[in-house]
């Protein structure tokens, strides 16, 4: 079942087995690795995957009450951030394409962050235009030689598996000669490089793919179906950046902008005031349509709707950002902490000018945002599509 919402009774049904769960693993007597394994086991990890793979099967609805049960009951909290993309975008794939044997082998592990996933589709002359990508895949005795570069992969300095999308014939258009693997980051043949950016430390990396042999049996869909493997990923990305998590009013980059306006009232102006009261009122709406997107998960797959949430939560960050600089005035530029740091995600705590430089970032991460805008006009608002010359033309014939 995945309806959109669930009934009185599955509610107080799924509410009755978190308890008894919760009277055989104690939260308080047991370290948090162990239980968010019996956790999973217990098939009360993630609701609405299948049964045996973490789920039961359930409306995606219930999550929101398995969440709250497991809160009052002191249960160790999930960290998205020690595992962004392997919960938000590398899970959600696997469960849409994955065969039982891949389920078994990588849900579990992921679910507790004890294996750190990344994601490998970008390169240098692929990054709008993602199928148009070079790295080569070559099916050798029932294994693939991968050679090529990928760039901007996230904390693939802490990853062990990585979502590679890789090009398997380029004797056909580019949207169809692509194929999914997932690749082992240890392998040989994997170097991996940072990319120091603005702020000075480096969550983004170069990776060099070398004649990687990956086996058959990591590929994730069928070969020429990784454009279509590879956007259950990049919808579940653009949700994930954009509103997957409910959160309270005021949190965020508009909490820290509200929080100095109260700390600071001798730098309140009247231009100000009104350029505050606007970016709260669009932080809001923006929280209220993250709402509405989430219903909307309740109901199935995430679709082109989550390019719109990421799109207005690049552009918010940005503004609101710019807005702490202008309040904070000279003491705005005074950023100096260029210290060289490999984190797992970014540390919007930092100040007012870290979160300055960090957000120009927001507009290219997990998508462009013209790219998003295109989405958004073609699949929402159904306007004409771009003209595609190349949309026929095999990938090896295509000017580069």
């Amino acid at each position: 079942m995945n309806a959109e919402t669930a009934s009185h009774g599955e509610d107080e049904e799924l509410r009755k087995t978190i308890r008894a769960f919760l009277d055989e693993h104690d939260p308080a007597a047991m370290g948090r690795d162990s239980f968010l394994t019996a956790r999973w086991d217990a098939g009360l990890a993630v609701v609405h995957y299948p049964v045996g793979h973490g789920g039961l099967g359930l409306a995606r609805s219930l999550q929101q009450v398995a969440e709250a049960e497991f809160a009052k009951a002191g249960a160790p909290v999930l960290d998205p951030v020690r595992n962004v993309i392997g919960l938000g975008m590398a899970a959600p794939t696997i469960i849409a394409f994955g065969t039982e044997e891949q389920k078994q082998r990588w849900l579990r592990p992921l679910w507790t962050a004890r294996e750190i996933w990344c994601q490998l589709f970008s390169e240098p002359a692929a990054g709008s235009d993602l199928a148009g990508l070079a790295t080569r895949a070559t099916r050798t005795d029932g294994e693939w030689v991968v050679t090529g570069q990928k760039v901007w992969t996230s904390v693939a300095h802490r990853a062990r598996w990585g979502l590679l999308l890789a090009r398997t014939d380029p004797d056909v258009p580019k949207h169809a000669g692509l194929s999914y693997f997932v690749l082992d980051m240890h392998a040989p043949g994997v170097e991996v490089r940072p990319l120091r950016q603005l702020t000075g430390e480096a969550e983004f990396n170069e990776v060099f793919l070398t004649d990687v042999r990956i086996p058959d049996g990591d590929r994730l869909g069928d070969v020429g179906a990784g454009w279509r493997v590879a956007q259950t990923t990049l919808m579940n990305e653009r949700v994930s950046i954009g509103g997957a998590r409910a959160v309270p009013r005021e949190l965020g980059a508009i909490g820290f902008a509200a929080a100095a306006w109260r700390q600071h009232p001798e730098k309140r102006t009247h231009e100000l005031h009104q350029r505050l009261l606007r970016l709260w009122a669009e932080a809001e709406v923006a929280r209220l349509a993250g709402d509405r997107l989430r219903q909307q998960l309740a109901a199935g797959e995430p679709g082109p709707e989550g390019s719109a949430a990421k799109l207005s939560y690049a552009r918010l960050n940005q503004e609101i950002s710019g807005f702490e600089i202008d309040f904070e005035g000279s003491d705005g530029l005074r950023y100096d902490d260029w210290t060289m740091r490999r984190p797992a995600a970014s540390d919007y705590t930092r100040g007012a000018g870290y979160r300055y430089l960090r957000s120009k970032g927001n507009s290219i991460e997990g998508g462009t945002s013209e790219i998003l805008r295109n989405i958004i006009a073609e699949r929402v608002l159904g306007l004409p599509p771009e003209p595609r010359v190349d949309k026929d033309v095999a990938w090896k014939d295509l000017p580069r």
